[in-house]
């Protein structure tokens, strides 16, 4: 497994970290303690969730994710400090008023309950999960600057802020003397580029900001599932994955990475993580996993090294155009 540094910081993660959105939602307790399990053998020392994980499913009340990573720490399966730990703060946590959002009250209250169900006593990267329009920058990062000077917090980033945000949280930070935000949890993969490719790539480059891209394989559309004239196989997220990308121009893309992974002995899945992973802007992938041999055979992705010819052929494939 190959390690690199998240963004200007020191911090060393592996280039393939392990997502927890699916515990508590399609993968139980026991299976999500055999993948952590598994992950950690197989050199994976980066794990993402969040509070609100899986909040959305009926009957649970969010924070199941962290819990269940919680309990699996409690195990002794791996010494904490081995472990770099991510989990994300925004979303609603409750029916009253202040139980979402970034205001520094539900920051505060939040890193303690996340504390609590990750059995832990400080997270290694705290991140916000998206914007919150009503809670002030400058509010928000003078609380997660206090959460690092406790040690409660040991690294921040943000989720899914455009690059006029971003660029401005950085500045705050700069001006305020604050800490900073040192990664971003952008949507990227080789089916949805734009968003990421147009202006934040550049200003995370610029800036030092570590790239940690969420849904590399277009929401499972990249896994070879979805072909031509295929039935839509039964999962959670056909019908989204039919909408955005079952047309001729997300088969062609699939083609090209069936087509380039064959020089490798590659599946079209770790084809689609070796091309977001040859980005230099990238420093981690997220890949979720509802069993052992799913984990196993995604995380071969990061083992795949393509060819600048190889690279340049398949970001012919998706490439977006200038306004």
């Amino acid at each position: 497994m190959e390690y690199r540094r998240l963004g200007r910081t020191g911090l060393k993660v592996s280039t393939i970290c392990l997502g927890t959105m699916q515990f508590g939602w399609t993968t139980d307790e026991p299976t999500a303690h055999a993948v952590m399990s598994r992950a950690i053998e197989l050199g994976i020392n980066f794990f993402d969730t969040a509070d609100v994980y899986s909040r959305w499913h009926p009957g649970n009340p969010g924070g199941v994710a962290e819990t269940h990573i919680g309990n699996w720490l409690a195990t002794g399966a791996t010494p904490r400090d081995r472990l770099i730990l991510a989990t994300k703060v925004r979303g609603r946590m409750g029916d009253g008023p202040n139980d979402e959002g970034l205001s520094r009250g539900h920051i505060l209250n939040a890193v303690e309950a996340s504390l609590r169900r990750l059995r832990t006593d400080y997270i290694d990267l705290y991140q916000t999960h998206f914007p919150d329009d009503e809670a002030p920058l400058d509010e928000t990062l003078r609380a997660l600057d206090d959460l690092v000077r406790s040690g409660k917090v040991r690294t921040v980033g943000c989720s899914n802020y455009p690059a006029w945000m971003l660029a401005k949280a950085l500045w705050v930070s700069d001006v305020q003397r604050l800490v900073r935000y040192d990664s971003l949890q952008p949507h990227y993969s080789y089916v949805h580029r734009a968003e990421f490719e147009r202006e934040l790539q550049p200003l995370c480059l610029d800036q030092g900001v570590g790239v940690i891209p969420y849904s590399p394989l277009g929401g499972g559309f990249l896994t070879g599932k979805y072909r031509r004239d295929t039935p839509l196989p039964e999962s959670a997220r056909a019908g989204g994955v039919q909408r955005r990308y079952m047309n001729e121009w997300g088969f062609t893309a699939v083609d090209k990475l069936e087509e380039i992974g064959q020089a490798h002995d590659a599946t079209i899945a770790q084809t689609a993580i070796a091309w977001c992973l040859a980005n230099p802007a990238v420093t981690s992938a997220i890949i979720g996993a509802n069993t052992i041999a799913q984990l196993e055979d995604t995380a071969k992705g990061a083992e795949v090294k393509l060819s600048a010819e190889e690279k340049e052929a398949l970001d012919a494939v998706t490439a977006w155009e200038e306004d």
